[in-house]
């Protein structure tokens, strides 16, 4: 009887016209798409999965052998008991479904796993509402006697499992398994799989029924004693039904919508190659991580890290929040806008030093300045606020300091740096006449990823390109020169000058390392920013510390907050090969320079064509200007000097300075606010908030000249 109902099978199927052809196990798996799109680091690794199609939740094709037994069990069990027993159609099923169906008018189904498979593979077999017509159940019989004549049983089981529905928008056993049960499809126990298994009979039965059902199961698969509080465990899972997904890497978010906003590739299932290094940025968060911990009470909860590959122009790390410690963390602050603070100078010094008005050795005059401007008098405080008269560009720069910066704007003028930084990729959105001489300061807003590729263009001689992050092929624009090679160079030896920035910083800070690196540090107005941006031979890498909101920091510099993270990151890069400072440019030259009266110790330094000398030497002007009565040359009366939160407070000076003919003279004593605080021309004096007088008392004890000073305080607390 059964020979003949198979023949009857394929006879109706013979006269219905079935669209089924042949389909193989690898074409269905090939054509296998993930709900996700991958974000691949440059070595194939997974770093983030980011959904690209919110109508099903799919994830990646599981192999047989990494489904767990107890699972490929239940649903056996639960849907097709003699799976293995058949040939495509379960006879006894049939005649059983047949009579019960007779009897008892309801409807019972006798559909195998292949049966079900072709529904998934060929829409011409899917489930319609109505359920399928007895031609469409006959076509379907013969379509999976056809199928299992093909494929082995484990392809159709694997198939299977990976294409069928559980609940809602959950498809596969891989995304089942990360979302209900938030494990690898692996590690699914009995009870797990029972809920499965009779969640692929009834995805929408309710919570009484799947109890009942994966109870029934459990007991069939001998786990009678799972059953126990297996309600709670049932409203446990469907309860995570829209969880995150488990185990994703997580590595890499801010970058991965970075990568498909440029790419255009967030695609169900594409596999996007990045430039960027797992390894590196897994330790680019820890070491965010740890920075953010030592800061402790400093109010810090924000921080992002770039890191460029010079040569390429590859973004290898890229951290746009500090994560579990932000108020934010999904803000990408590696391309937020923030103010740049001091890191701005190395361009303007470079340009000046290109135009030929400065040398390395030129010498500015750091002391208080007055600027009319548009909008009245610009009165910028040097933030290093030493006010320690005149010093060179090479310690200018090597120290932040801001009034020298001020007068070298005034040179370059703010039109024209303003354009030179946009040439830099920078986004300025106003004219230089805009931002004024505060453009010095770093008063206009820019994002971490382009801050450190501009300084990118610093590490290969003035060369500009944008950076990478699809790998593969560089397929991009040919690099652009914006600066010239000469002063690219002499600004990079600048920054890598241990003794120009000691003053400052010291010799044992963050911002040393043991190989050759040059590092420039900023803070914005009121500690709201912090930034770290230097480069060695192979690698730029950039750090912004601060708090989304805009918050202050507590007396956090460039060389305690961004600082630290910033070391760590270079010290890793090359923990196994030397950074070596580029040659020097055929159109660098070096000197022996020797300072008039011991202003700056003799050094070798470098300069562009024929601005070479070997004495530097105060104009005539200012030999001048010390004659007549002894007085207080420095500071000026009126002078407000504000402490820099970029600088540690404890190295902060404010230089107490003799004019005069009797400038030389010891015996003479200061006295601040009529506290005596010690004797000769030059004097350091560790400024403290408030009002000052300051006064020089003679022998006599007569007031021979005073000033009146206010110190404030900056971003300190």
């Amino acid at each position: 009887m059964r020979r003949v109902l198979a023949w009857g099978l394929m006879l109706g199927a013979c006269l219905c016209s079935s669209s089924w052809a042949e389909i193989s196990y690898q074409s269905v798996r090939e054509g296998y798409r993930a709900s996700d799109a991958l974000i691949l680091d440059d070595r194939g690794r997974v770093v983030e999965r980011v959904r690209a199609d919110f109508h099903e939740r799919r994830g990646d094709w599981v192999r047989l052998e990494d489904i767990s037994p107890a699972l490929q069990r239940a649903v056996i069990l639960s849907e097709d008991r003699r799976f293995h027993d058949h040939a495509g159609v379960d006879w006894p099923a049939v005649w059983s479904a047949a009579w019960g169906n007779l009897v008892s008018e309801g409807r019972r189904g006798a559909s195998t796993l292949s049966m079900q498979l072709l529904g998934f593979i060929d829409d011409h077999y899917r489930r319609g509402p109505g359920g399928r017509s007895i031609m469409q159940k006959i076509s379907q019989a013969y379509a999976a006697l056809e199928l299992e004549a093909e494929w082995s049983k484990p392809q159709i089981l694997e198939a299977y499992l990976n294409l069928a529905s559980f609940r809602g928008e959950l498809v596969g056993v891989d995304a089942l398994a990360r979302v209900l049960f938030q494990k690898a499809p692996s590690g699914l126990d009995a009870r797990e799989s029972a809920l499965a298994a009779v969640l692929l009979r009834g995805p929408n039965a309710s919570r009484a029924v799947l109890v009942r059902r994966a109870c029934g199961l459990l007991t069939e698969m001998g786990s009678p004693d799972e059953c126990g509080s297996l309600a709670d465990f049932v409203d446990l899972a469907l309860g995570r039904r829209s969880a995150a997904w488990a185990d994703a890497p997580g590595l890499a978010p801010h970058f991965a919508r970075l990568v498909l906003g440029g790419s255009g590739a967030g695609e169900p299932g594409a596999m996007v190659r990045t430039t960027l290094d797992a390894d590196l940025q897994r330790m680019a968060v820890s070491a965010i991580e740890r920075n953010l911990l030592a800061l402790g009470d400093a109010n810090v909860r924000d921080a992002a890290v770039v890191v460029l590959d010079n040569h390429t122009g590859g973004i290898l790390a890229y951290v746009g929040s500090s994560g579990d410690f932000s108020s934010a963390a999904r803000v990408d602050h590696a391309r937020a806008l923030r103010q740049a603070g001091s890191t701005l100078k190395p361009f303007l010094y470079a340009q000046a030093l290109e135009q030929e008005r400065l040398t390395a050795v030129s010498l500015l005059d750091d002391g208080p300045v007055d600027l009319p401007t548009g909008n009245g008098l610009y009165i910028p405080q040097n933030y290093d606020k030493r006010f320690s008269g005149w010093v060179s560009v090479r310690s200018a720069l090597g120290s932040s300091l801001n009034i020298p910066a001020v007068r070298t704007l005034m040179m370059v003028t703010p039109e024209v740096f303003a354009r030179r930084l946009v040439a830099l990729g920078l986004p300025l959105d106003q004219s230089g006449d805009y931002y004024g001489y505060s453009l010095a300061l770093g008063s206009a807003d820019v994002s971490l990823l382009s801050l450190a590729n501009a300084y990118r263009s610093l590490a290969r001689g003035g060369m500009y390109s944008k950076p990478r992050y699809i790998g593969g092929v560089h397929d991009e624009a040919s690099p652009k020169r914006v600066m010239s090679e000469g002063a690219a160079w002499i600004v990079g030896d600048m920054l890598s000058d241990r003794q120009a920035r000691a003053r400052t910083f010291g010799f044992d800070s963050p911002l040393s390392t043991p190989f050759w690196t040059a590092v420039k540090t900023g803070t914005s107005k009121d500690m709201r920013d912090n930034w770290c941006i230097g480069w060695s031979s192979r690698y730029t890498v950039g750090v912004w510390v601060g708090n989304s909101t805009g918050v202050s920091m507590r007396e956090v510099s460039g060389v305690s907050g961004a600082g630290p993270i910033w070391h760590e990151l270079i010290t890793y890069l090359h923990r196994g090969a030397p950074s070596i400072q580029p040659s020097m440019p055929a159109s660098v030259h070096q000197a022996h320079v020797r300072f008039q009266e011991g202003i700056e110790p003799a050094r070798e330094d470098y300069f562009l064509g024929d601005t070479a000398v070997t004495e530097v030497r105060l104009a005539r002007a200012q030999d001048n200007a010390e004659t007549g009565p002894v007085r207080i040359a420095a500071p000026a009366d009126g002078t407000i000097l504000a402490l820099d939160p970029d600088i540690p407070i404890s190295r902060q000076r404010s230089i107490f300075r003799l004019g005069g003919a009797g400038r030389h003279a010891g015996d003479l004593a200061w006295r601040v606010n009529g506290r005596f605080v010690g004797r000769g021309d030059l004097l350091e004096w560790l400024p403290s908030p408030g009002r000052h007088r300051i006064e020089l008392i003679d022998p006599q004890g007569r007031v021979r000249d005073e000033v009146a000073i206010q110190v404030r305080a900056g971003g300190f607390q």
